[in-house]
């Protein structure tokens, strides 16, 4: 499997703005004094691996929306899509791209929740409006259907549900019951979030992802956390709802539905996770902040040492194979 991130932001989407783009030139332009960047071959190299991530890029501002790649979807024609936030409109028009209107797809939807942020892309979702398509949303709240139609009636949205010209359908879901699609088994788990939200773990050839983003962990909860550490079992990837540091999820932003950097580490070094992808940044925090974030976190898993933990944190476009 290969987890692809088309959005990794978290309660709305952001975009850079004229400030924050300058900054980043002056640092590279500042970084470039006194280099012989001659040579078109030298500035890119320059930019590669001299500037770091967040100066020479962006974790983007797309909200959540990550793409599960479990078959090859030339042979299928058969995808994975794990929430509809905002990131959903650019993996729709790389689909598009790809395989043209005219040869069908399937698309296998699992939604975490039905929180705008994570909703919000589906209008725009072009596979929709192709008659041929298929759209299968999986989740475990009764209002599934309900939810989306709601965010296309005529006074919030030109287009309504019923003009779009695919074949959509939705499955209802029981948590802790294993779910099959094709060779992917998908099992959602309950979390702790505003209106309830839903982790999935997709386990495929012996390979095991969680995507767990909105879920709250109470430190005080010994059985919760527990009940986590045996969903994350052994995973070889976790992306997790990291979108506050722990002073701010125990006091400022507690019960707020998120957790934080430190939670995320400690849940997957017991449970033996092999990459913890931090994921539903916090929409005021910079790339700057974001890269920082990052460090720290790395710094705490090394202090800590229960077991090797490989970290990252997601950005528009990234892409992991398991």
């Amino acid at each position: 499997m290969k987890a692809r991130i088309w959005g990794a932001r978290g309660s709305l989407p952001v975009a850079l703005n004229h400030k924050q783009i300058r900054a980043k030139l002056v640092t590279a332009l500042e970084g470039a004094i006194g280099r012989d960047l001659d040579t078109p071959e030298k500035v890119a190299d320059y930019v590669d691996h001299e500037l770091s991530f967040d100066v020479r890029g962006t974790y983007g501002g797309n909200s959540s929306c990550v793409e599960v790649e479990a078959w090859d979807g030339d042979a299928v024609h058969e995808h994975i899509i794990l929430d509809l936030g905002s990131g959903v409109r650019p993996l729709g028009g790389a689909k598009l791209a790809r395989y043209g209107a005219a040869l069908p797809q399937t698309y296998h939807v699992f939604l975490s929740h039905l929180h705008w942020d994570h909703i919000m892309g589906f209008p725009f979702f072009t596979p929709a409006y192709i008659p041929g398509n298929r759209i299968i949303i999986y989740g475990c709240h009764q209002e599934l259907e309900a939810a989306l139609r709601r965010q296309q009636d005529p006074i919030s949205f030109p287009v309504p549900f019923d003009q779009l010209a695919a074949d959509i359908s939705f499955v209802q879901m029981t948590p802790g019951v294993p779910l099959q699609v094709r060779d992917v088994t998908v099992t959602a788990k309950l979390q702790l979030h505003g209106g309830d939200s839903y982790g999935y773990r997709l386990e495929q050839g012996g390979k095991a992802m969680i995507y767990t983003t909105d879920s709250e962990h109470k430190l005080d909860d010994a059985a919760g956390l527990a009940a986590f550490v045996d969903f994350f079992r052994d995973a070889d990837l976790v992306i997790f709802d990291a979108m506050y540091s722990l002073e701010e999820s125990i006091s400022v932003k507690a019960d707020w539905g998120h957790s934080s950097n430190v939670v995320g580490v400690e849940l997957c070094q017991l449970a033996g996770v092999r990459q913890l992808c931090l994921f539903h940044h916090e929409p005021v925090y910079d790339d700057a902040r974001i890269s920082r974030v990052l460090a720290e976190t790395r710094r705490y898993a090394e202090v800590t040492c229960e077991a090797p933990l490989e970290i990252v944190s997601a950005y528009d476009g990234m892409e992991i194979t398991l």
